[in-house]
């Protein structure tokens, strides 16, 4: 019996245009509610941002954000795994140097930090993940520890910026989710472990666990859950790790699934 739904964000439960079929999530919430299905968005977007999405439904809603390295219930952070800011402040040093036309994004506790220089375009672009975004001339202005600290590549080439983070493989937690994005999280912290530590706070096995995924970063989210299911739009390696494939994003795909499988067990 299914007790527990997640589901990645981006190119999984979103559209193409950030958003999702609103009327048909009314019902699903409603389908969750009666059988007592517990719902996590698990994503690489700010929990705050999350909440925005989410608005009519905050209450009831799990947050694995800031690329797992959180936990957010009804605006209380349940769970969190910060990188020292010494070290931090090392990672994005070299981030600087290997390349400058890349965006990185120090995310601090209560907001993400992007330097004043970012072309406007991009900083819309940022907006998009971060609720809470501020600008700095320099990072060295930081002093708090990480959540995380990310990159954005408009041109798609993080594959090939991954090498010079080499030196921190043993401190953090890297993984490029995909060409345009790099993720870097406390040692040890993934969208797996960070499930795991869901599914003890509410008793749920992984037998009972239904998880969507696309990209690179959802491998472990997957392996999570025995009702793992990859979109028809997901890497073909995220499509291998899953037991099922569903339709794409753009189809409200993760939706009609749950749909089903929940009608199966009312």
């Amino acid at each position: 019996m299914i007790k527990l739904v997640i589901t990645d964000l981006d190119g999984t439960f979103l559209n193409g245009h950030g958003d999702y079929d609103r009327a048909l999530f009314a019902e699903i919430h409603r389908l969750m509610a009666e059988q007592g299905v517990h719902f996590a968005a698990c994503t690489g977007k700010q929990c705050q941002r999350v909440e925005e999405l989410f608005a009519d439904y905050r209450q009831d809603l799990w947050i694995i954000g800031d690329s797992a390295t959180r936990i957010k219930r009804n605006g209380e952070y349940v769970y969190e795994s910060l990188i020292n800011n010494a070290l931090g402040l090392r990672i994005i040093e070299t981030l600087e140097a290997a390349s400058d036309s890349h965006v990185i994004i120090a995310c601090g506790s209560e907001s993400a930090f992007i330097r004043k220089d970012v072309p406007q375009r991009l900083k819309d672009k940022m907006r998009q993940s971060y609720a809470s975004l501020a600008q700095v001339d320099s990072f060295a202005e930081l002093e708090g520890d990480f959540v995380k600290i990310s990159v954005y590549d408009e041109a798609g080439n993080c594959p090939q910026t991954r090498p010079a983070l080499t030196p921190f493989e043993q401190d953090v937690y890297i993984v490029v989710s995909e060409a345009a994005w790099i993720d870097i999280a406390d040692s040890g912290v993934h969208k797996g472990t960070t499930v795991q530590k869901l599914q003890q706070l509410l008793n749920v096995s992984p037998a009972e666990t239904l998880a969507f995924g696309d990209g690179y970063n959802d491998l472990e989210l997957l392996a999570q859950a025995e009702y793992s299911f990859a979109m028809r739009n997901a890497f073909e390696e995220t499509k291998a790790a899953a037991r099922f494939i569903t339709g794409s994003n753009n189809e409200s795909a993760v939706q009609h699934t749950i749909k089903s499988l929940l009608a199966l067990q009312n």
